[in-house]
């Protein structure tokens, strides 16, 4: 039986919402009865949501996007999920634009967002903030050193922030998947995806629902004692 969520009245922004986890995420809130607006760098096309081409890595696309918003519209849920993982590389060869937009879409972005996004939930009074990281923000991975880094400080600026909104009713969390069947982990190859298979405890990689249900799990009340709080979604494979 489907677990259900009651987030009728909800207006939500999902970055990355135009596919693989993002768009998991997206289609369960509308489920739901929230009102999804997806920024994300494409075009998104879900049924039930509306799309903003926004490029988080730029501020003024961020405030623009925020402009065309209802005036009587609040944000009450934010969930930061815009991301690029780049190749699998040894850092001593990554080139430096490619490591950069690493951190500039992941940590950067997602920071960005947050920013031009948390006044409205502080006049409010209320909010939900859920940020994408990733298991190797917790244990670092060869050949993924940057995507590894940013996420790890992710990881932290969901720690720190939440310390900041707690007395404000304003919850931050951070969801940190493991290796989810996704284009982007298909497109680092089948050795690599096999290899992620074999150190599974359940042999399998994760599927974009099951991450979506986290995510609006913590987007509703039954969350309310959760914040700063990580929360893995590796199928056993977490090791930290």
């Amino acid at each position: 039986m489907p677990n259900s969520y009651d987030l009728h009245g909800k207006s939500v922004i999902v970055t990355g919402g135009a596919k693989s986890i993002g768009r998991a995420i997206t289609e369960l809130l509308v489920s739901s009865g929230a009102t999804v607006r997806i920024w994300d760098a494409n075009t998104a096309e879900v049924t039930g949501a509306s799309s903003d081409v926004v490029d988080i890595t730029d501020c003024a696309a961020i405030e623009a996007a925020l402009s065309r918003l209802p005036d009587a519209e609040t944000p009450d849920i934010l969930v930061n999920n815009a991301g690029y993982l780049g190749t699998t590389q040894r850092f001593v060869e990554h080139p430096s634009e490619d490591w950069q937009r690493i951190l500039a879409v992941n940590l950067v972005g997602t920071m960005r967002v947050t920013q031009a996004v948390l006044p409205r939930m502080l006049r409010a009074g209320h909010g939900r903030i859920v940020n994408m990281g990733s298991l190797a923000g917790k244990e670092g991975f060869a050949t993924l050193a940057a995507y590894s880094a940013a996420s790890a400080g992710v990881i932290a600026f969901t720690k720190a922030l939440s310390r900041e909104t707690a007395g404000r009713n304003i919850f931050v969390n951070c969801v940190a998947p493991g290796p989810i069947d996704t284009d982007m982990i298909r497109n680092l190859g089948a050795d690599a995806v096999n290899a992620m298979i074999a150190d599974s405890p359940m042999k399998r990689l994760g599927h974009a629902s099951e991450v979506a249900q986290l995510v609006a799990w913590l987007c509703t009340d039954a969350s309310r004692f959760n914040t700063g709080a990580v929360f893995d979604m590796s199928g056993g494979r977490a090791r930290y």
